[in-house]
């Protein structure tokens, strides 16, 4: 197969060449399955496979660029598309920047994150490992929901200014198991990423959710005063306000449209907690990463924070065409993010709850619709949901109804950041709109911040 998605990209290119076009050709393939559970019961399994190309062509510094879906047997389909791409840059509003169009020193294939046996994982292994997950768990008031989502993506890219290719093929599993109470209305949840079958672990999801359902059916609800609280975020949370830290940050394009909270001027200085370091590591399997860049740049590791210094911003090729800045072979679907773990000895919620603490630690796994509030201060806005703990310092522990919480990422990622965990898990960030773009960011299990307060307090779920 690799071998004819690539030579239908040398015809290609051979057509445009005849027609004297300069184009870019992206052809992206996608196998996706998903499994969803309602009222524990499987509601939907399901599968698609799509092959999308997007043409782009140019004409001086006029762009345009033509996606269409298709299929392998369907040149002369394609052919046009690169007309009508074609066509269209002749009335394309010109750029007040020349594009950069990549010209391929060599060929370069990359399936090291790619796993046969996850992608050919069935149904019926599927379910097996769902009902592993939850063995026990289910009752008659005690309902499962969720999903089991896998699949295999491809890219191929080639243009006109060299014959050489692009290839990236990876594979991915996305689980998210939802545990409800009918009557009472608490949900707990569990979560687990994969880029190959020996990554899932049903054991680890089942005594996550065992040891909260225990928890919300034993300790008392209640809301919780307003106020300033030490917090203890869970991974889940953890990756989402590096999601947003990754979208509002250090995307130097974005910094000069004004909509980062980061400038030019702090490169080299400290601005966030000496124990923050985040990198862009391509090496890192767990994020299904790209080892090159769509313009065929070697992707290595990239600081992004080292102990808190600001080490500078991400540059894809056309916002550093348009900014006149040097790309950083950023020009990828997505990066590969890693936030390095700490020293605190934690690894379940269940070592988190037995530790000794001076005060009361609010444990929030989950942040619910987050969204950006003030971009240009890094403003953020989310509420606590799925399986959240207030542990006293007594020992005790008690349920609190959903929190909110409004903050500066320069805040949770500044001063008030105690402590990281020592083991990190990949936690899967994916969309599920759009092309298969599987992605995942790498963090510590836990993290702690103090002193943070709590805007709005639910007086139930």
């Amino acid at each position: 197969m690799k071998e004819k998605i690539l030579q239908t990209l040398q015809d290609l290119r051979d057509y445009a060449l005849d027609k004297k076009y300069i184009v870019t050709l992206v052809y992206q393939e996608e196998d996706s399955y998903l499994m969803r559970f309602a009222n524990s019961s499987i509601s939907l399994n399901t599968n698609e496979h799509l092959i999308r190309l997007e043409i782009t062509a140019y004409q001086g510094n006029q762009r345009a660029s033509y996606q269409l879906i298709t299929d392998l047997s369907k040149l002369d389909e394609m052919k046009d598309g690169v007309d009508i791409a074609a066509d269209m840059a002749k009335f394309a509003q010109p750029l007040d920047y020349q594009p950069t169009i990549p010209t391929y020193d060599s060929s370069f294939a990359d399936e090291a994150a790619f796993d046969p046996e996850l992608a050919a994982l069935n149904s019926e292994e599927k379910l097996d490992f769902i009902n592993q997950a939850v063995k026990g768990l289910e009752s008659e008031k005690r309902k499962l929901s969720g999903i089991f989502s896998s699949g295999t993506n491809t890219y191929a890219l080639i243009n006109t200014k060299s014959p050489h290719t692009l290839f990236f093929k990876s594979s991915d599993a996305q689980i998210t198991l939802v545990l409800s109470h009918e009557t009472l209305k608490w949900e707990v949840t569990a979560e687990q990423s994969a880029w190959q079958k020996s990554d899932l672990d049903a054991k680890i999801l089942q005594d996550e959710l065992a040891y909260l359902i225990e928890r919300y059916e034993t300790d008392q609800p209640q809301q919780i005063p307003l106020g300033k609280y030490d917090i203890v975020f869970g991974a889940a949370a953890i990756a989402e306000l590096l999601s947003f830290f990754n979208w509002f940050g250090f995307n130097g394009g974005l910094m000069k449209r004004g909509y980062s909270f980061m400038k030019e001027s702090q490169i080299g200085e400290q601005v966030l907690s000496p124990q923050f370091s985040l990198t862009d590591d391509a090496s890192k399997l767990e994020t299904y990463p790209y080892r090159r860049d769509m313009m065929g740049v070697e992707r290595n590791r990239t600081d992004l924070f080292e102990k808190g210094v600001f080490k500078g911003f991400t540059w894809s090729q056309d916002d550093a065409d348009e900014f006149q800045k040097q790309a950083t072979a950023h020009t990828v679907p997505h990066i590969s993010l890693v936030l390095e773990p700490g020293s605190e000895a934690v690894k379940t919620i269940q070592e988190l709850a037995a530790k000794p603490r001076k005060n009361d630690l609010l444990y929030i796994p989950f942040l619910h619709y987050m969204n950006i509030v003030h971009p240009s201060k890094g403003t953020v806005t989310a509420s606590s949901r799925f399986g959240a703990l207030l542990l006293k310092k007594d020992g005790s522990i008690v349920i609190p109804y959903n929190v909110r919480l409004t903050h500066s990422l320069l805040d949770i990622f500044g001063e008030k950041l105690a402590w990281l965990s020592d083991k990190s898990i990949p936690y899967n960030v994916s969309q599920s709109y759009g092309a298969r773009n599987p992605t995942a960011i790498m963090v510590p299990k836990f993290m702690q911040v103090n002193d943070l307060e709590i805007s709005h307090s639910n007086d139930s779920y």
